[in-house]
């Protein structure tokens, strides 16, 4: 089992940053492909960005890119997702997946392939 908590969420207005955390626990962090999805009011749950098991692979999802960045601390059992100049359209319940990489490890996009989730962190983005 792996437990994960997410942090760092909150109100910010449009234009601004937030850090958003994700703390694991309970197994070897780095046996763990990582990533973020979020799901906003009415809408299904869309991916976000993921982070290879070393750090050295990241996808993110085209809409964010140039404004979201995922990264991991391998030490700190943590992954990251740093956005900025945020948009109104990014408020949204910002969850935390982790994927146990096989042998040839995939750095995917689909929520189905992930096993562990966090309870989500809400990100509220004002005009």
């Amino acid at each position: 089992q792996v437990q994960l908590v997410e942090s760092g969420g909150g109100l910010v207005q449009a234009g601004g940053s937030l850090r958003l955390s994700c703390a694991a626990s309970g197994r070897t962090f780095s046996d763990y492909t990582m990533a973020w999805f979020r799901q906003a009011p009415g809408k299904e749950r869309e991916f976000v960005a993921a982070v290879s098991s070393s750090g050295s692979r990241t996808v993110v999802a085209d809409s964010m890119k140039g404004r979201f960045t995922i990264s991991r601390d391998n030490a700190k059992n943590t992954v990251y997702l740093q956005m900025n100049t945020l948009k109104p359209e990014d408020t949204a319940l910002y969850y935390c997946a982790a994927r146990r990489k096989s042998t040839i490890e995939v750095v995917t996009n689909n929520e189905a392939r992930y096993d562990y989730w966090g309870q989500g962190t809400q990100v509220t983005v004002s005009s």
